[in-house]
């Protein structure tokens, strides 16, 4: 029984740290927009949810590349202005928070830029 005790001892000294390390890693989610609450966060919530939903962007999973196309895309077609110094920050939070998660793709690539609506 001594041994027995010993064990779970064991296995809950190797585990429990698994778990906090979880929590830990856990992102927080504004409740207002969905998005992850991250450098950058702000900056994104104010920019681009004023032309658009949130969703837009926690659906998506793009690489920077595509996040860049994306925002030149919307420059080109529907007035998105010139985000100048805050643009690799803005960047920088999507490509972290919202990168494409390639052990999780299930949808298309994107689209070139030259078949993009114009």
């Amino acid at each position: 029984m001594k041994k027995l005790s010993c064990l779970f001892l064991s296995a809950a000294v190797l585990v429990l740290p698994v778990f906090a390390q979880e929590k830990k890693a856990e992102k927080k989610i504004d409740e207002q927009s969905g998005l992850v609450v991250d450098q950058g966060f702000e900056l994104v919530k104010g920019q681009c949810g004023i032309c658009h939903s949130h969703k837009l962007i926690t659906q998506s999973g793009k690489t920077k590349e595509g996040w860049v196309e994306s925002i030149r895309w919307m420059q080109r077609n529907h007035g998105l202005w010139d985000l100048g110094t805050h643009e690799p920050e803005i960047l920088s939070y999507l490509e972290k928070n919202y990168g494409l998660n390639t052990a999780a793709v299930s949808r298309r690539a994107p689209l070139p830029a030259h078949l993009m609506p114009k």
